[in-house]
Formats: C-alpha cells, sequence, structure tokens
C-alpha cells in the first residue's frame, strides 16, 4: 500500500468538525500533529462516521450544508461601463410598469442626480415620485416612510438611486409592499414567500454591490442591531453601473465603499460555500482592486480606474451573493448598529484581524488570497503566504487613509460582549471557514481595538 503524508499544509483537508481522520494508508507527520494539537484538533485513525442528511428548516437549506448543491443568484439583466445609463431606458420601459418610487438620499437630490433619473423617466412616459430620506445606515423607520409614500402614489415598481443604503432601503420597501409584515419578520435566509415589486437598481458607488444582490441590511434603531435579510427575492431586476455616475465621489467615500468591495471578494473566496464560480469572479475582483483603488482615491476624476472598480465591485458581488460572507461582516453589522459607523470602514479594519483568526482553518485559500493580491508566494508555505497577504491589505488600508484601529473610531471595550454575541446570529457568519465561540469573536474585536 502506498503511504501518504499529511503535513501542516494539507492538515485541514482530513479534518471534520474539529477531528482530525487519519485513514489506513496514511502518515501523520509530527509537524501535522504538532499544529493538530496547538488548534484542539482530536486525531482520530480510522475513517469519518458516516452522518444523517441534515433536516431542511422552514427558511430553507442552510448556507453551510455542502452536500446541497449551489445556486448561482444575481440580476437578470446587468448594465455596465460609461455611458449605460442611457441606454437604461429601453430595458425600463420593457418592464411595463407606469409609475416609479425613486429611492436616494438627500444629496443625490441636492447635487441633481436623481432629477437626471426622473427627467429620463419623464421623457418616455414613466411617472415618478422621489423618496430621499435614506439614511447612511438604512432603518427601519427609512423603510416604513418610504413604503408609505409608494402606497399613497400608487407606484408599481422602485428605482434605487446611489449606493448599498438606498438599494438595501429600496429592496426592504419592495419585500413588503407585495409581502406583507415587518422586514424584521424576514431576517435570515430566504423568509419570504412572493417576489417583490420590480426593482431598477442604479449605482453611484463602487463597493457595496447591492445593486445586485440578495442582501439587504436595515437597522432597528431600537435595538440598534443591523439585521441581515438574504433573501433572493430582494434581488433587483435591472442593475446599472455606469462609471460616469461615480467620478463626483470623494476619495474617502472611495476608500471605505472600495475596501468593502475587497472584503467582499476575500471573504467569498474563502467561505465554506465557494465554487469555481465564485472563486473566478472574487480573485479577477482582488486583482482589480489593488491596482485601481489607490489611483481612485488619488484622482476621483481618473475614468479608467472608476470603471475598473466598477467592474470589481460588481464581480465581487457577484462572488459573495453566492459564496456568502463571514465574521468580517458580521461584526461589521455590530459596529454600524451600535455606532453608526460607515460600513465600508468597519470592514477594513477587521479585514486583517478575521483574515489572521481564520488561518487555522483556511491557510490554503489565504495563500491563494496572498497570490491575488500580488504578493510573491512562491516558494512560501501557506500560513508564511497567508500573513503576507495580510501585510498586504495593511499597506493599502495605509495606501487610501482608512482607519487602522476601532478605537480610532471611538468603540468602547465595554460593547464588545453585546456585539459580539449578536454577530454569531447574524446570516453572514454562517459561512466563515473557521467556525468560533463568542470568547472568539470577542478576542477579534479586542484585538481590532
Amino acid at each position: 500500500m502506498t503511504k501518504k503524508l499529511i503535513t501542516p499544509d494539507n492538515l485541514e483537508n482530513f479534518c471534520t468538525d474539529g477531528t482530525l481522520y487519519v485513514e489506513p494508508g496514511y502518515i501523520l507527520t509530527p509537524g501535522a500533529i504538532d499544529k493538530a494539537r496547538l488548534a484542539d484538533i482530536t486525531i482520530h485513525h480510522g475513517k469519518p462516521h458516516p452522518k444523517e442528511p441534515p433536516a431542511l428548516s422552514e427558511a430553507g437549506p442552510s448556507p453551510s450544508d455542502q452536500h446541497a448543491g449551489h445556486d448561482f443568484i444575481m440580476p437578470t439583466i446587468n448594465l455596465l461601463g460609461s455611458g449605460c445609463l442611457t441606454r437604461a431606458i429601453g430595458k425600463i420601459k420593457a418592464m411595463d410598469c407606469s409609475k416609479a418610487l425613486v429611492v436616494t438620499d438627500a444629496m443625490l437630490c441636492k447635487v441633481g442626480v436623481a432629477t437626471i433619473v426622473t427627467d429620463m423617466l419623464f421623457q418616455h412616459g414613466i411617472d415618478a415620485v422621489i423618496y430621499d430620506g435614506t439614511c447612511p445606515n438604512p432603518s427601519v423607520a427609512n423603510v416604513q416612510s418610504g413604503l408609505g409614500l409608494l402606497r399613497k402614489n400608487r407606484c408599481d415598481f422602485v428605482i434605487s438611486l446611489g449606493g448599498g443604503s438606498p438599494h438595501d432601503c429600496a429592496k426592504a420597501i419592495a419585500l413588503l409592499a407585495t409581502n406583507g409584515g415587518d422586514i424584521s419578520d424576514y431576517v435570515g435566509i430566504d423568509r419570504s414567500h412572493s417576489p417583490s415589486l420590480p426593482l431598477v437598481a442604479i449605482n453611484t458607488t463602487a463597493g457595496t454591490a447591492s445593486e445586485m444582490t440578495r442582501f439587504c441590511i436595515i437597522t432597528n434603531e431600537q435595538t440598534h442591531v443591523k439585521m441581515a435579510i438574504v433573501d433572493q427575492n430582494v434581488t433587483p431586476a435591472i442593475s446599472i453601473n455606469d462609471p460616469q455616475l461615480m467620478l463626483g465621489m470623494p476619495a474617502s467615500l472611495t476608500a471605505a465603499t472600495g475596501m468593502d468591495a475587497l472584503t467582499h471578494a476575500i471573504e467569498a473566496y474563502i467561505s465554506t460555500q465557494a465554487t469555481p464560480l465564485t472563486d473566478a469572479v472574487a480573485s479577477k475582483a482582488m486583482e482589480l482592486i489593488v491596482k485601481y483603488l489607490p489611483r481612485a482615491v488619488e484622482n476621483g476624476q481618473d475614468e479608467e480606474a472608476r470603471e475598473q472598480m466598477a467592474y470589481a465591485q460588481f464581480m465581487a458581488g457577484m462572488a459573495f451573493n453566492n459564496a456568502g460572507l463571514g465574521y468580517v461582516h458580521a461584526m461589521a453589522h455590530q459596529l454600524g448598529g451600535k455606532y453608526g459607523l460607515p460600513h465600508g470602514i468597519c470592514n477594513a479594519v477587521l479585514l486583517p484581524y478575521v483574515m489572521a483568526y481564520n488561518m487555522e482553518t483556511a491557510a490554503n485559500r489565504l495563500s491563494d488570497v496572498a497570490y491575488f493580491l500580488g504578493c510573491r508566494v512562491h516558494g512560501k508555505n501557506a500560513r508564511e503566504a497567508s500573513v503576507m497577504g495580510i501585510e498586504e491589505v495593511c499597506r493599502l488600508l495605509l495606501k487610501v487613509n482608512i482607519p487602522t484601529s476601532l478605537t480610532a473610531l471611538n468603540v468602547s471595550e465595554a460593547d464588545i460582549p453585546c456585539m459580539a454575541a449578536n454577530a454569531l446570529k447574524d446570516a453572514c457568519a454562517l459561512t466563515n471557514p473557521r467556525q468560533g465561540t463568542q470568547t472568539d469573536i470577542e478576542q477579534i474585536f479586542r484585538n481590532a481595538l
């Protein structure tokens, strides 16, 4: 019988639920034994016991179920590239809707971007009413206000205009318009029973990818918790990414949204639900972001950088929309809900620390991440390469002037236990490659202070 080695580098391939199975014909090297003991992994000589197939809950299959196959969900129509907004009207008219609720924010109204959209609609016989009350972390109250305006004006479809906040607010409005109830009823995975009103998402930032995902994040202003609704019924019908609308983004917003996109790509790549499809788009997104984000931050009028970032954030969205995310987002949602902090900034600060935490079980995938970020990993083992990738993320944070600690964001250590408990309940936590305890999450928060 040919003997095969279990080494520190391939150890995770033989682990299931915290147990290392050494089957006949395999030899456990001393380095692998040491690594397993340090990680509190139980060593079992023999084959894994077969498991009973998991029961399906009312919410549908668990994202961590590795045997249920994979979906690939995204809008039916996606327009990308400079000037594509002018081509969108034909697609919108084909929806055969007559009156839009345009969900946006006060700033985009003030600078006239919302008027550009409504004028375009009016010229083609489509009526519109504007809801511009969306706040940076859209709340239950925002959703209810927009829903009331939609019903009062008998709108039959929704247009979101802006970044992640207007998109998420519009998704919640469109979902409640057909499903009823409160948005809190739909926290979790695929809780709705009916398709939402048709939604057209016009994107003005390069980061959240909310214009094309099934994710909707709404803040409960009473509990200060960000509620994660992951539901294919909130996926927009049409997404529009025209980089001409992104040229005016300030450097700080460019940096924050760009780091959000990088976090999407990295978390999707190391997710327990990653597939060859999501790997392909996640890896390309990382490559583009590390190259073009600094350029877009330095010169907001750099049209090539803006266009490449628009493609990068869209591909990162394709990846996480289907592979899921991880602890970075689960934890960042708590910071946003508690302190009202910008989502991209929270992700950026937490990202290196969660990557370090995940090295115990995802070193091979993280070494790939380092390669996609441009690190010279040839000749390095998985752990060494992973560290190089984390260091590259830290260098990028400094290059684009992102805060590097939670202390700089005025986060209080006293709030960490509550935030950690809520993070473990977040849907994004389900696909993190290393599942931890509340103590683990608290320590990651403290490491980031």
